[in-house]
């Protein structure tokens, strides 16, 4: 078997610009980190919102840090379908004409014409685990996830992330991880 990798699931949440946080929690306001994230530089926020969409809503959603140029919100299939959000599977910063929703905060609320997704697995590497891997960025790979638990899965339309700034791990959405029963130790192995 090939050099294995860790599997993070990776929930739902929102991705704000400094202008959509000071509205959603007043002007000035700055996200609190409540814990770093393998990604690094990145941080899971104290700070929640309710994100809403024609059928329901979805409270308590964290937002990620830091600010970013665009907002975004990554769903699972299962929660956009929940709230009747028709999000395309994308890349991470691919939303034109993606899902609309409305964010709720404390202070305000923020209208989305486009910005939810249903994020497309991928596995962040730096140029030295492409090398050692043998992948370039971009490229779709199939991976093996294996938890001992009877649900052996491989997960095809997987793509390669290269940047000097990431960590190795793979990232699935909740969706993913349950149908593969995944744990918190789960490795991955690239198979094809």
């Amino acid at each position: 078997m090939g050099k294995e990798f860790m599997v993070e699931t990776s929930a739902r949440h929102v991705h704000v610009t400094e202008e959509t946080l000071h509205t959603l929690f007043g002007e000035g306001y700055e996200l609190t980190v409540k814990k770093e994230l393998s990604q690094p530089g990145q941080f899971a926020s104290n700070e929640r919102i309710t994100v809403v969409g024609p059928k329901k809503e979805l409270a308590n959603v964290s937002i990620l840090g830091p600010c970013r140029k665009a907002d975004q919100v990554e769903l699972s299939a299962t929660d956009a379908r929940s709230i009747g959000v028709d999000a395309p599977v994308r890349e991470s910063g691919d939303t034109k004409g993606s899902g609309a929703c409305k964010l709720v905060g404390p202070k305000g609320e923020v209208e989305l014409s486009e910005g939810v997704i249903v994020a497309k697995r991928h596995i962040h590497m730096t140029p030295a685990d492409a090398k050692e891997f043998g992948v370039e960025n971009g490229q779709i790979v199939e991976v093996l996830l294996d938890s001992g638990n009877g649900r052996k899965t491989i997960y095809g339309d997987t793509v390669i992330r290269v940047s000097d700034s990431y960590a190795l791990a793979m990232h699935i959405d909740t969706d993913e991880s349950n149908a593969a029963a995944c744990g918190r130790d789960m490795k991955g192995t690239i198979v094809g």
